[in-house]
């Protein structure tokens, strides 16, 4: 395993680009969706969350590459996104038939669970302007060559969206390592995703081709399992509270695999209730095993955990910080943002701090 090689800030326009969906995100609180009679609506995509925690937490410079229809939904998901501080000018915005019998934009109708009820998500997001997208519908020359970008962040769930959007996280991919840009892909399996189109198995078909393109994976167990077939000995399918030693060796498998990867992390989660988790983390870097020992968190809101995490080590690379600083501070931040409401983190980069130095929660006034 080499160590990555980063552009330096100032020859670049963005710190990250991230390439994926944007989905409208209707959040019911402490109901439940089927009995719900309001919503609070939030943006979130598992890509686009990590943008948004580089440029709201930690303070870099960030954009999105994804599509949405030109209508008020669209619009008010642009809205959010500026409110959250990501460059939108990569957005392609696409004409609405009226109805979205041609073009939609997704929404995500998602509970979060408490104690005993597990989280509940549902999505709405077929046919969606992102999910129509093809390879030249955008600029990558301008975005990686004319105004430079140092890290591209993609992943699974991107992927899975449709026939065509493995071609396009393909071609920006080829296009971010021709300029020297670090690649990231977080494999985020959803069962939902691919049962429509081939499953498991064109899940892996699609995702061990991306793989061999990407510098950074991130990922859990089930998502190495699911998207790659590479199992951990002993186990079918219950993950829960497994050895570090097996956890150390799938990670050396996928290295293996994949001799380009520069770092492969994954975190570390037992659900005891929806609202008792232990959480850490485990990477290998330039063949060290960094390990982050699992700490009971208090859960508000589980989804966009795993996203912040990724922010988190990505902040650390781009920084200049050593491999350990990263990934303490990617699960720093992914337990931060598991204790506010929505899919992006509210954090900030004096609280992840705070958290890395193990500093108590005691009123700050």
């Amino acid at each position: 395993m080499d160590s990555l090689k980063l552009k330096p800030s100032a020859t670049c326009y963005w710190d990250c680009v991230s390439l994926g969906e944007v989905m409208l995100r209707l959040d019911p609180g402490e109901e439940r969706i089927h009995t719900a009679r309001y919503f609070r609506a939030w943006e979130g995509g598992g890509e686009y969350n990590v943008a948004r925690g580089l440029r709201r937490c930690f303070g870099l410079r960030t954009a999105i590459v994804t599509a949405l229809a030109k209508n008020p939904i669209g619009q008010l998901v642009e809205d959010l996104m500026l409110q959250g501080g990501v460059d939108t000018s990569l957005v392609r915005w696409v004409p609405y038939d009226g109805i979205g019998r041609t073009v939609r934009n997704g929404l995500n109708f998602t509970e979060r669970g408490f104690g005993v009820r597990a989280a509940v998500g549902c999505s709405d997001r077929g046919n969606t302007a992102i999910a129509h997208s093809q390879p030249g519908d955008f600029d990558w020359e301008q975005i990686f060559v004319t105004r430079g970008t140092r890290w591209l962040h993609t992943g699974g769930i991107f992927a899975g969206l449709s026939e065509s959007t493995a071609s396009v996280a393909k071609a920006a991919m080829q296009s971010a390592r021709e300029a020297d840009t670090v690649v990231s892909y977080d494999l985020n399996y959803r069962e939902s995703l691919w049962k429509g189109i081939g499953g498991r198995v064109k899940a892996q078909e699609v995702n061990r081709e991306l793989v061999s393109m990407v510098d950074v994976l991130f990922g859990n167990e089930e998502d190495f399992s699911a998207t790659l077939g590479v199992e951990i000995e002993g186990v079918k399918g219950d993950f829960s509270e497994l050895p570090v030693a097996s956890y150390e060796s799938m990670l050396q498998r996928v290295s293996d695999l994949y001799p380009h990867l520069k770092l492969v992390a994954t975190t570390l989660r037992t659900a005891r209730t929806a609202t008792d988790n232990d959480w850490g983390a485990i990477a290998l870097y330039g063949g060290k095993i960094i390990h982050v020992a699992q700490r009971k968190v208090e859960i508000l809101d589980r989804v966009g955990g795993g996203d912040s995490f990724a922010s988190g080590v990505i902040y650390g690379m781009l920084s200049g910080k050593d491999a350990e600083w990263a990934v303490q501070c990617g699960v720093a931040h992914g337990a931060l943002a598991m204790t506010t409401p929505g899919d992006t983190s509210m954090a900030t980069l004096s609280e992840v701090e705070a958290v890395m130095r193990g500093s108590s929660a005691r009123i700050s006034r």
